[in-house]
């Protein structure tokens, strides 16, 4: 009686996991977005296991089943030999030192990246085919041959297979990440860029990326006169052989189950410090023969197994959802949460992802929640045990007061800022304001800006110079005391100390660089008004300055919200007048200079411009009939500069001549 009466719930329960499994899947994989965390995806995909061992029903589509994601791309596809399964995984070091018995084994990391299969024949690199699916997968051989550390060609001339894990190193990462100014067109992890840059259409692009490939696991090598190589039955052996070709081989060690215990200890160490992507471990028979003795399942080969990190958890009690907006007007929920140490670390914070995210795990303020950190190192919610579903999402934007609105994209929903003026969406203009070429306060960077802005702090240039009134939310903030915000006021104070060129360049105008600026600012004696009521005309007259430039100038200064804001920030600075350099002869004095081609006497182009400056005249980009010298030591050149020189009559000399010529001496 109680089995018929738990079965429907146990199959209904059933139909609602593989579906959430499924949508979330789909989301992570196609979408690139998040609507659960590792950590609860692994749970529900435990109790689904689990039923579908109680029940013996495995329900069509269920995810215990399907090998990998569909391969979407426009990448040719081909099928594998022989599948591409996943392996089974625990949480246990007793477990894997059951499963390894008496016999030896191999514990290696579990990379974290995208498996792609490498086929060389008579030495050279043939073909490269992602895991795609597990049963076809993508090729992508021009891109292998741009990986940073594959060989294209190796010593073995038979036919050598293997498998192995692209990665991108955090580092690498990191750089990536920091040219990218959109907050929201960033990368969320290394494995999610690694997958697309070596699913790239241009392999040129994979290159610049610097995917590395670890290889983990030798499939077959077959000598030139169609034997198989003998290693001894050993997959150290293999290991070792793959090395001498010039590959590198995921780290390893040997192990028996009297030292695995310590060796994993071992391992949960490294983690902490390496600077590539591991999710887990991975451990395999030494013994060849044995492992492949013991067959397969339909989804997992039996001759190895994955170990899984058991997340240290703990319990913290959510006390604010910070929403920050950004520059796209997406604004992000950050949970901030009573402190708690996690593997050797005080963490406070953990984002949210979306509103979705926040719905499904029906947060609250003052809720009782427990946190992880996703592969040891990113903060995650991992339950909520109050539930209280009193979150809401923010009605107005904090960085501008504008009203919110949610959209949908896809399954996820998400809190914008409608607001085309938000000061959040102008962070670039900040960016440039606080550059160290413009006011250069020491402190302010992108992401700085980003908190003060999404919190409010700075909505306009001047408020940067009264951050005094937000002293108590600044020093709480996430990576911030009491040091840095007096460290950041003073730098404030500092540049409010500055030359009206400075000003000028900071402000944005479309296409007035630094040069231009000090030319402009030197042209009306640092006289603010004179440049912000001169017309067009008069502008053209300066050289260096031609209509479109003029027009930008006049448009700007003809814009009463922005003459408004110059008001307000003219008013807290203390401008001085560019200082006349004394000591340099004004041998260049109204000017127009352009360099090009390589330099040998000056460690860089900025160099020589300073000193074309000093001595009155103008660094210019491009030749003119205003142009008075080319610098070029390749005279006899015929590029677009030269040839345009030439055309006008404009002399192009040597840097040794230039030299002469800024001294004085010709």
């Amino acid at each position: 009686m109680n089995q018929q009466k738990t079965e429907p719930v146990d199959t209904e329960r059933m139909k609602e996991l593989v579906k959430t499994l499924n949508e979330a899947a789909r989301v992570y994989y196609v979408d690139g977005n998040e609507i659960m965390s590792n950590f609860e995806y692994d749970r529900l995909y435990d109790e689904l296991e689990a039923l579908e061992k109680k029940t013996g029903v495995v329900l069509s589509g269920s995810p215990t089943q399907r090998v990998g994601f569909e391969v979407l791309s426009e990448l040719p596809k081909e099928p594998h030999k022989s599948p591409m399964l996943s392996l089974d995984k625990t949480k246990s070091v007793d477990e894997l030192a059951s499963w390894l018995g008496d016999k030896e084994g191999l514990l290696s990391w579990k990379m974290d990246g995208l498996t792609v299969v490498l086929t060389y024949k008579d030495g050279e690199l043939k073909k490269a085919v992602t895991r795609g699916n597990g049963e076809i997968g993508e090729v992508v051989t021009q891109n292998a041959r741009a990986f940073d550390n594959v060989p294209t060609r190796i010593s073995f001339k038979g036919e050598l297979i293997l498998r192995g894990e692209a990665i991108i190193t955090y580092s690498e990462f990191t750089k990536i990440n920091e040219t990218i100014s959109d907050a929201d067109a960033k990368y969320k992890n290394p494995r999610n860029l690694c997958s697309g840059s070596v699913r790239q259409l241009d392999a040129n692009v994979t290159k610049s990326r610097h995917v590395n490939l670890m290889a983990f696991a030798l499939v077959s090598a077959v000598s030139s006169d169609g034997e198989p190589v003998n290693f001894d039955n050993s997959r150290e052996a293999q290991y070792i052989f793959l090395k001498n070709q010039g590959f590198d081989v995921v780290a390893y060690k040997k192990v028996t189950k009297d030292n695995i215990a310590e060796t994993v200890k071992w391992f949960s160490e490294e983690i902490k410090t390496n600077d590539f992507p591991s999710d887990g471990l991975v451990l395999i028979y030494e013994d060849i023969a044995y492992g492949l003795s013991l067959g397969r399942t339909a989804k997992f080969p039996r001759n190895a197994i994955a170990f899984k990190w058991s997340d240290e958890q703990a319990e913290t009690v959510l006390r604010e959802v910070e929403w920050s907006p950004s520059r796209t007007g997406l604004i992000n929920p950050v949970a901030i949460f009573d402190p708690v140490e996690l593997e050797g670390t005080t963490v406070t914070r953990a984002s949210l992802h979306n509103v979705s995210y926040c719905e499904d795990m029906e947060l609250g303020i003052g809720d009782h929640i427990t946190v992880y950190k996703a592969n040891m190192i990113i903060p995650q919610i991992a339950d909520n045990l109050t539930r209280s579903g009193k979150l809401e999402p923010i009605r107005m934007c904090p960085a501008c007061g504008h009203e919110t609105e949610i959209k949908a994209e896809g399954e996820a929903r998400f809190l914008y800022c409608p607001n085309p003026e938000c000061p959040a969406k102008k962070l670039k203009n900040f960016s440039l304001f606080v550059s160290r070429d413009a006011l250069n306060v020491d402190g302010l960077s992108d992401q700085t800006l980003e908190k003060f802005i999404g919190h409010g702090f700075i909505h306009t240039y001047s408020d940067i110079f009264h951050l005094d009134k937000y002293r108590s939310q600044i020093v709480a903030l996430d990576g911030f005391g009491e040091k840095s915000y007096e460290n950041l006021f003073a730098a404030a104070l500092k540049s409010s100390h500055t030359e009206l060129y400075r000003v000028v360049y900071g402000l944005g105008i479309a296409g007035i660089g630094l040069a231009n600026a000090k030319v402009l600012c030197r042209f009306f004696g640092d006289d603010i008004d004179k440049l912000k009521n001169a017309d067009v005309s008069e502008l053209m007259e300066i050289d260096g300055i031609g209509q479109v430039l003029a027009e930008n100038i006049v448009k700007y200064f003809k814009d009463e919200d922005k003459l408004s804001e110059l008001d307000k920030l003219l008013s807290e600075l203390d401008i001085v007048k560019q200082e006349a350099d004394t000591e340099t002869a004004r041998t260049l004095e109204g000017m127009s200079v352009v360099i090009t081609g390589s330099l040998t006497h000056f460690s860089n182009r900025k160099e020589l411009q300073e000193l074309i400056e000093r001595a009155g005249g103008r660094a210019a980009g491009s030749v003119s009939a205003k142009t008075a010298y080319l610098v070029n030591n390749d005279i006899t050149s015929t590029s677009g500069k030269n040839k345009k020189a030439k055309e006008l009559g404009v002399p192009i000399v040597t840097e040794e001549e230039f030299i002469k010529i800024l001294e004085g001496k010709i």
